[in-house]
């Protein structure tokens, strides 16, 4: 590499912050302890009806703790993306087609507007 091509590329070089490589690999291998916990722990727990319906309701909950907040402070396209998600979701029952279909409808909201 010539010098002058040292110094651009030295430029345009991200630098790396340490604190946040050491805070995404924390979180990593907390995300990681979690899955690995509760796998473990729940071949101890009697798959009843009442835990089979409390897991199949983790994913909703899920998503309307990522979702909400944004539709709270949000405009018009939020509040359009959230209804094109009741009614994808009630036309086909398949929450990543709605999820997908929603995000479509505020992307196109905000590329109109």
């Amino acid at each position: 590499m010539q010098p002058s091509q040292r110094v651009l590329w030295e430029e345009c070089a991200l630098a790396v912050d340490w604190n946040f490589l050491l805070a995404i690999s924390a979180m990593a291998a907390a995300s990681y302890a979690c899955r690995l916990a509760g796998y473990l722990l729940m071949g101890y727990v009697p798959i009843t009806p009442r835990v089979e319906a409390a897991l199949k309701a983790i994913p909703l909950g899920v998503m309307i703790g990522i979702v909400m907040p944004s539709v709270l402070r949000g405009g018009l396209p939020e509040w359009l993306g959230l209804v094109v998600v009741f009614a994808v979701m009630k036309w086909t029952g398949k929450d990543v087609v709605a999820a997908l279909a929603g995000a479509g409808a505020v992307a196109l909201c905000r590329w109109i507007a």
